[in-house]
């Protein structure tokens, strides 16, 4: 197995980075070049702006580029008891957000004609037990008094023509969900960013950040100083150099990829006939969809721990092996490519973005951030722009997670929290 994304080794890499060093002074610098970065770079640089670009590695090498290719519509809680929680007004507005994000995505792939196999091929919420199909129902009878309109309930008989495999009890599917090569998304907007001006410097980590006196910022990097008027901080739990705020508000989770040999077809439609994104209930369960050249991407957080060569070997293992039990088909499917990434995750699962100490943010889309990363780039660009009314986590209360100052020593006790909860209900 190939220890790499698929997507990354199978798009072509950006090759419009900026050369040479880091100098001078610019309206705005973003820390980050996965899809909130670049999204706000390019919507920056439309809108007549001095964009600049710092990414520490390759553009969309980090969670952008290390997900399962899902592009998602709808919450990852259920909207019914985030409602009796945030109300249903409001509940509403970040459903529709995300609704309207994989919008955007298909929106930005066409006007920038990024080839990224982007495709409306829906969504099933797979429900691993009676108990599971049972909340989906009332969910669904939610979304049908007006709430979302765009999903439907499927039983277990109903589920047979769209998943091969007899470890689910029904399913709730999201019509209006999408999927994509993300590694070539990536790249298309590296390129459609500098294409509109954008600087875009990858292999430049920002390793100091002070306030100037007369306005604006100073960053540091390993490629020079920048100043700049605005920073827009886009890393996700990627979180190196001076951001001690964000550190202890995102927790980084690992969460784990394979990708299989070619299958064919014919294999896949035995299994997948409809060729839809899948995400099974349990806490730790799976995800998975087919690709454009006919393999099997399959994830999950099959350990909680963080990602290295080592330990995503170990969780490849335990992927195939809950590959095979869902398809039986697949037992002896070899994987071509095994890989690991982070996960940006807020202690209650939402998003934030904002505004704190002077410096802009979007991050925290724990695991559902494809297409809201995306959005939210273009969001923060009108919001840096003068519109703050345009942010839908506007106003949304951040607490430090207790005791954590970055290194999650606590993951352990949440992946036995959460096998428990698998167990019990």
């Amino acid at each position: 197995m190939k220890s790499e994304s698929y997507w990354l080794d199978s798009s072509e890499r950006f090759a419009g980075g900026a050369e040479g060093p880091l100098e001078g002074r610019c309206d705005v610098a973003i820390v980050g070049g996965g899809f909130t970065g670049l999204s706000a770079a390019l919507a920056l640089a439309k809108k007549g702006a001095d964009v600049v670009v710092l990414e520490a590695e390759r553009v969309a090498s980090a969670a952008s580029g290390r997900n399962g290719g899902h592009c998602n519509s709808g919450l990852s809680h259920n909207a019914e008891e985030l409602a009796k929680k945030l109300g249903e007004e409001r509940t509403r507005l970040l459903h529709q957000a995300y609704n309207r994000a994989v919008d955007y995505v298909e929106e930005l792939a066409r006007e920038e004609a990024i080839d990224c196999g982007f495709r409306r091929s829906g969504k099933i919420l797979l429900a691993a037990k009676p108990a599971h199909f049972e909340s989906l129902s009332r969910l669904q009878d939610f979304f049908a008094r007006g709430f979302d309109e765009t999903t439907r309930l499927l039983s277990a008989a109903a589920l047979q023509s769209e998943i091969k495999s007899d470890r689910f009890h029904g399913g709730l599917l999201y019509e209006r969900s999408a999927m994509l090569h993300v590694g070539r998304f990536g790249a298309g907007l590296a390129r459609a960013a500098a294409a509109k001006g954008a600087r875009v410097f990858e292999h430049a980590p920002v390793t100091g950040l002070s306030k100037l006196p007369e306005g604006g910022f100073s960053l540091e990097t390993g490629r020079g100083t920048l100043r700049a008027e605005q920073v827009f901080v886009a890393t996700g739990a990627y979180l190196s150099g001076p951001f001690p705020f964000f550190r202890r508000r995102i927790v980084p989770v690992g969460s784990f990829v394979i990708a299989t040999e070619p299958l064919g077809a014919d294999r896949l439609d035995q299994v997948l006939p409809t060729r839809r994104t899948l995400v099974t209930t349990k806490h730790i369960g799976n995800y998975f969809r087919a690709t454009q050249d006919e393999r099997l991407i399959f994830g999950g957080r099959a350990r909680f721990a963080l990602s290295n060569p080592q330990s995503d070997l170990k969780s490849g293992r335990i992927l195939l092996n809950g590959m095979a039990e869902i398809f039986p088909q697949f037992r002896g499917v070899k994987a071509d490519y095994c890989w690991g990434g982070l996960v940006d995750m807020t202690a209650d699962r939402l998003p934030r973005a904002g505004q704190e100490g002077g410096l802009y943010f979007a991050m925290g889309y724990s695991g559902h951030g494809v297409q809201m990363s995306t959005y939210m780039g273009r969001i923060m660009a009108d919001v840096m722009a003068g519109d703050p009314s345009a942010n839908p986590w506007e106003g949304m209360a951040w607490p430090a997670v207790p005791g954590h100052y970055g290194k999650a020593w606590f993951l352990p006790l949440v992946g036995t929290y959460y096998r428990i909860l698998d167990l019990l209900r």
